[in-house]
């Protein structure tokens, strides 16, 4: 069998850009995981002593917080202050960005849409820094909008740096036939775009995918969707434990394709098993 590589996978600029802060200081704790990728995570703990906190109850005075890459509400950073913390900054410069066009958008001439998963840290991130909270509203799909009550006739749109640019356009399309005037803001990172755009490609050229990386990272989940329209036998996996033979049964070409916040060392113990199996 043999095994092909996405043309682009794994690790984007903001994530490595957290991992090497996290690595630089030593003994210091993350509010809420650093990243999407529990590996990586335990890694950072066993190698560096990176400590995690959930809650801004558990800071203490002088305690060395690095922010996460998805980044923190507005209000949290606030209390981070005045809890005296030590704020080490590792929020990704495309969620910095998105978190800035959200602050800087004027409320009083534009409704603000985020495309985007509520939940999703990022996004809660990114709808604290709005002027006026009661007229920012989250949509994942073009039906929520029917829901909607904007107080503007303008609407200004943003999106989750990590999800599917077609999802995107589809939202804008139906904003711009319900409204005189759409501004939108592309906030969807160069690295997810060209990831989905790879995993598309993939997936046109293999009998069997293994989409390798967290299973509550965004980036990675919008991956597998991306490539199990196109190869139905497309797997979510975090690490080589999950492989079953079952998969590769009769199969001629394996791709592999990974999320944003995937290690590499992760990603060739996988190809290691693999070739392990062929032999």
């Amino acid at each position: 069998m043999q095994i092909k590589l996405a043309s682009h996978y794994g690790f984007c600029f903001g994530v490595k850009r957290a991992i090497d802060i996290a690595q630089k200081y030593k003994n210091s704790t993350t509010l809420g995981p650093l990243i999407h990728n529990q590996k990586e995570i335990d890694r950072l703990k066993r190698d560096y002593d990176i400590g995690l906190y959930q809650s801004l109850d558990e800071v203490q005075p002088d305690d060395t917080i690095i922010i996460r890459t998805h980044g923190i509400p507005k209000e949290s950073m606030a209390q981070l202050k005045k809890k005296k913390a030590n704020i080490i900054n590792a929020t990704c410069p495309y969620v910095t960005t998105l978190q800035n066009i959200v602050k800087n958008i004027d409320q009083d001439i534009y409704s603000i849409v985020i495309f985007g998963d509520e939940n999703h840290p990022e996004v809660k991130g990114a709808k604290s820094w709005a002027t006026d909270i009661d007229d920012i509203y989250v949509v994942l799909d073009t039906d929520k909008l029917n829901d909607i009550k904007f107080k503007n006739q303008k609407i200004a749109i943003v999106a989750q740096t990590t999800r599917n640019k077609q999802y995107y356009l589809a939202i804008v399309n139906k904003l711009i036939l319900r409204y005189k005037e759409v501004v939108v803001y592309n906030t969807i990172c160069d690295a997810t775009l060209q990831n989905q755009h790879a995993t598309d490609q993939l997936s046109r050229q293999t009998d069997v995918l293994l989409v390798i990386g967290g299973k509550n990272s965004s980036n990675t989940k919008q991956l597998y969707d991306i490539a199990v329209k196109n190869c139905p036998d497309s797997y979510l996996i975090e690490d080589e434990t999950e492989l079953l033979d079952s998969w590769f049964e009769g199969k001629k070409i394996c791709g592999i394709t990974a999320g944003a916040s995937t290690p590499n060392w992760t990603i060739e113990n996988i190809i290691k098993n693999l070739k392990d199996k062929n032999e």
